[in-house]
């Protein structure tokens, strides 16, 4: 069954065939954000959020009148292991309305109804992501902690930051790590859950010193290695 959200304004609903039309629009936001930022997300084509759609793996939300406003997926990694909320994004006349959250718990509530013993991940340099992320019950984790399978750091090749992603063997980046463990919050209901309004100033701080040093290795030299053409993500 296809679950909806109302309100006065929007319908947030799993997507489906009728929603199909979307996909190229929502992929060209999608890069025009990416470079509004100055950081890169994987690139999808329109055939891949199509399939998305179909596979009842997406989350849609529309104004009553059925014109886009935001959108985002569901990805799996090791055959089920893992569980990744991934391209999601809000047209630009529609940001700052709540939305974005609103998208977002759908789509967590997707995954779990799919994947109850999946941990959820994310990789984000947004604050505002990593708000909602912290209220759903994510928390920081290195990045050793993410999914190992090439095909889930691939998805990376399009970011501006890419270099130093693999030169620190995918140790460290600009981006932060975070992770829902379920069989963690059932041992630890009753345990407290990571503050981001209290410990975000000391984010912002701790992001601040990271990009100094980790632009430190774009400007040393390196031995330049042939090229190799990557994979294309689709």
């Amino acid at each position: 069954m296809t679950s909806e959200v109302n309100n006065d304004t929007y319908l947030v609903q799993v997507a489906d065939e009728n929603h199909l039309q979307l996909a190229e629009t929502i992929c060209k936001e999608m890069e025009q954000s990416a470079k509004a930022r100055g950081t890169g997300i994987a690139k999808r084509s329109p055939l891949y959020l199509m399939e998305k759609m179909l596979e009842g793996k997406a989350i849609v939300a529309t104004t009553k009148e059925g014109e886009w406003v935001g959108f985002c997926y569901i990805e799996t990694w090791e055959h089920g292991k893992f569980v990744a909320n991934s391209g999601l994004i809000v047209h630009p006349e529609h940001r700052k309305s709540g939305i974005a959250t609103r998208i977002k718990n759908e789509a967590f509530k997707l995954s779990r109804r799919k994947y109850p013993d999946a941990k959820i991940i994310g990789l984000t340099t947004s604050l505002a992501v990593m708000k909602i992320n912290s209220d759903l019950g994510y928390e920081p984790v290195t990045l050793n902690e993410l999914p190992a399978d090439d095909a889930f750091w691939k998805g990376c090749s399009s970011c501006v930051n890419y270099d130093i992603l693999t030169r620190t063997n995918r140790k460290h980046c600009l981006c932060t790590g975070m992770l829902y463990d379920p069989e963690q919050h059932k041992k630890t209901e009753v345990k407290e859950n990571w503050n981001f309004l209290k410990e975000s100033k000391l984010y912002e701080r701790w992001m601040r010193i990271k990009q100094r040093i980790l632009m430190r290795f774009q400007d040393r030299p390196r031995t330049r290695k042939p090229e190799r053409e990557l994979e294309t993500v689709g």
